[in-house]
């Protein structure tokens, strides 16, 4: 992206932010264990989380929110 500075001087920023990806490393469709990954945590923390969750909640939100992010979440680019 370039931004300007001053007049007559521009600079360009590079784009470091976190995104949050699917996971390579899938059980169903990686939402999981992509989160795991953007937050820094073990993906076998986070699923048993959200299988609690979802029991104690009897499934409407967890499920339903698991969902929608399957299909707005893009895949993660393939490592070079």
């Amino acid at each position: 992206m370039l931004v300007p500075l001053e007049e007559g001087r521009q600079c360009y920023m590079t784009d470091d932010r976190k995104r949050l990806y699917k996971s390579r490393d899938r059980r169903v469709f990686g939402i999981l264990g992509g989160l795991a990954d953007y937050f820094g945590l073990d993906p076998s923390l986070v699923r048993i989380v959200y299988v609690l969750m979802t029991v104690f909640t009897l499934g409407l939100p967890g499920i339903g929110l698991y969902f929608l992010m399957a299909i707005i979440v893009p895949r993660a680019p393939k490592p070079a």
